[in-house]
């Protein structure tokens, strides 16, 4: 089927976790899928006006600008609801999840994340 030019964010203040996401995620990038990654919210949003990816992993608690303010902008100021934004956060409480989802976020995910169901989710979300 020829090679999918799709392109993944990875955002997050912690190197680690962008390691075990890039990490997880390296397959992918055998099928065409350009790994990208930032490490804070200007950061983010930058890279997000920049390469249009088509998902970002996105972490709640950043300096600066957090998790929520990255998915706001880009969804309701930046109008790009085709990004797949999905929020990791350490924090599994219902009340995040609510105001996830007001604030245009996709998808949800808690840390530490299992690797299967990331995969499981980026092949559904980009159809490969």
């Amino acid at each position: 089927m020829g090679n999918i030019m799709a392109k993944i964010l990875i955002v997050d203040d912690d190197a680690h976790i962008r390691l075990l996401l890039e990490q997880t995620l390296e397959d992918f990038e055998d099928k065409g899928v350009e790994l990208l990654s930032a490490s804070n919210g200007k950061e983010a949003i930058d890279t997000i006006l920049k390469e249009k990816p088509d998902i970002v992993f996105l972490d709640i608690m950043m300096p600066e600008v957090n998790g929520f303010d990255v998915c706001s902008r880009i969804k309701n100021e930046y109008r790009l609801m085709n990004v797949f934004i999905i929020l990791l956060t350490a924090n599994g409480q219902q009340s995040y999840l609510k105001s996830g989802s007001d604030y245009g976020a996709n998808l949800y995910m808690t840390k530490p994340f299992d690797p299967n169901y990331v995969v499981k989710k980026v092949s559904e979300i980009l159809g490969i």
